[in-house]
């Protein structure tokens, strides 16, 4: 599925959520949604389900997503938790309401994640902890297997061994079935092999949407003799730095040509790579950021 949007804004009274941000998904990618607390990713998320009538256009392949029934059942929004099923409900019975609202619902697969997160069928989702509240929403979603499918924070009240699950599931149904999934997470590294594409939204404005991959090799971190280290990084956009007596550390933003690359070999310097989490802090910085 491929999502257009141009011009949109959100707002909630006097407060600005999203500000008049454009951008376009080519779709059959995992994308990573990155933004600091506020920035305005749900408020995005929702507008891109159809939740809120959108100042601007938001289209689906093509078509408005707002009032646009058709439209909505090819998208599947999760949140924190299955904050769509109520507390009295079984499990079972969330998962029926899951595949008698999309067509693209896989049951058997809907009832393998739910043995996978060891969440009872029987059981009411209040009665459910946390961990396993996540896990549902989870298996909403990856059961749903919708066009759009976004995921909005959802794996976060999960433990360790239980989100390094849903990432193995997540990757291998993708691979199987190929679809539009919008991840938004604050846990950068756990999530950055499985990233394709990355948008960085502050304060409601894109910062910017790049491959992940190229997006990494912008960053570069420069390790070597604080003076070499300096000579080496004037005129560079430097994100920052650290010393350890005579040796210093910097962390650059911007690719380096050959003749830079020859230059650091002559003064003995090692590069590699920033991880992705590090260019995200710089990106957002509120002083010194790359706007």
């Amino acid at each position: 599925m491929r999502v257009d949007v141009q011009g949109l804004t959100v707002r909630y009274g006097n407060t600005t959520a999203v500000d008049d941000m454009s951008f376009s998904l080519s779709g059959n990618k995992i994308y990573g949604l990155l933004g600091r607390n506020g920035s305005g990713k749900t408020s995005l998320m929702s507008a891109l389900a159809g939740y809120r009538r959108p100042s601007g256009t938001v289209q689906l392949d093509g078509v408005p997503v707002f009032e646009n029934a058709a439209a909505m059942r090819k998208v599947c929004l999760v949140r924190h938790t299955a904050d769509a099923a109520d507390k009295g409900d079984k499990v079972s019975h969330v998962l029926e309401y899951g595949a008698a609202w999309r067509d693209t619902w896989d049951n058997d697969y809907a009832l393998g994640l739910a043995e996978l997160f060891k969440i009872g069928l029987k059981t009411k989702v209040g009665a459910l902890s946390l961990g396993q509240r996540s896990a549902l929403g989870v298996v909403i979603g990856l059961a749903s297997r919708s066009p759009l499918t976004m995921l909005d924070e959802s794996h976060l009240g999960m433990d360790t061994p239980t989100r390094y699950a849903f990432y193995d599931a997540l990757l291998s149904d993708f691979m199987a079935h190929p679809r539009t999934i919008v991840i938004s997470t604050h846990l950068i590294e756990e999530l950055a092999s499985l990233l394709e594409e990355v948008l960085i939204i502050d304060s409601g404005r894109l910062v910017l949407q790049e491959e992940a991959d190229l997006l990494r090799s912008r960053g570069t971190e420069v390790i070597g003799n604080a003076t070499e280290v300096d000579e080496f990084t004037a005129g560079l956009t430097v994100l920052g730095q650290k010393t350890l007596g005579r040796t210093k550390a910097a962390m650059v933003y911007g690719s380096l040509d050959d003749e830079r690359l020859v230059r650091a070999r002559q003064l003995g310097l090692e590069l590699g790579p920033i991880a992705l989490q590090d260019l995200f802090v710089h990106l957002t910085e509120p002083v010194g950021g790359l706007r």
